[in-house]
């Protein structure tokens, strides 16, 4: 396996295909202040997310893994650069309009789970839904539940629900929509390696039984090992980027760049 560093702070991850991209960033920068204490956390950074992938990103603390992938789900704004979603450029939106954009294509899986404490298991898995105005088709939810092995825990509220049984809520509730894509921002975090380990199967299991597109942010190797492809952000660039990885392979690339 080629694990070289690329020579280059502008990643060329972008993929030259078109059809089955669904998410795009291009040259993107985001830099935090002004001035002296002016912070660069990415500084060009271009790559294309696959369709009906699981895309994993890790990288060092303040390497920009979590600024690059709040700035492809939508929740900030590069300084400079665009991304695409679905096809549409983000930098065309009003707020508004972008609100609207994140509720029709973008699930999100946060590591504090984001629970809403007076619904139940059921009732927080349709909220996307029932802010939208819309009902879920019976089969297709009594199926999702039953992958998420939440079928007898539905009528129970989080503080009720484990660790592990309250981020199986968070992946329902991003699944339900059929999102055409996913992030999760370090699913695993906050949970035992057990209970982590189910966490993971279940959001291989969501890529390759739905085909849902997934981009995951993780500081574990055992994480980015699920994924069909590992990207190595440091200093704000892709430094790396490897498809199918073992949890050697990616223990060996972040060694490499952490010593660099």
């Amino acid at each position: 396996m080629d694990t070289r560093l690329e020579p280059t702070a502008s990643s060329n991850a972008a993929s030259n295909g078109g059809s089955d991209v669904v998410v795009r960033g291009h040259e993107l920068t985001r830099r935090f202040g002004e001035g002296d204490t002016a912070v660069d956390a990415l500084r060009g950074v271009s790559l294309d997310v696959q369709r009906g992938q699981l895309t994993a990103v890790m990288g060092p603390s303040g390497s920009g893994k979590s600024t690059l992938m709040h700035i492809l789900a939508a929740l900030d704004r590069p300084t400079s650069g665009h991304v695409t979603i679905a096809g549409t450029p983000l930098g065309k939106l009003n707020d508004t309009e972008v609100t609207k954009l994140r509720r029709e294509h973008i699930g999100f899986v946060f590591q504090f789970f984001n629970l809403l404490p007076m619904l139940t298991a059921e009732e927080n898995v349709l909220l996307p839904l029932s802010i939208a105005g819309e009902k879920p088709e019976p089969d297709q939810f009594e199926e999702l539940l039953q992958k998420v092995g939440l079928t007898d825990r539905r009528k129970h509220r989080p503080s009720e629900l484990s660790g592990g049984q309250q981020q199986r809520v968070a992946i329902a509730r991003a699944l339900v929509s059929r999102p055409t894509v996913v992030f999760a921002d370090e699913p695993t975090g906050n949970l035992d390696s057990k209970t982590g380990g189910e966490i993971l199967e279940l959001m291989r299991e969501s890529v390759d039984s739905y085909g849902q597109t997934t981009m995951m942010v993780t500081h574990e190797a055992r994480a980015a090992a699920i994924a069909d492809r590992v990207l190595f952000l440091a200093d704000g660039v892709i430094a790396r980027d490897l498809g199918r990885a073992s949890t050697h392979d990616v223990i060996t690339a972040m060694d490499e760049i952490t010593s660099q």
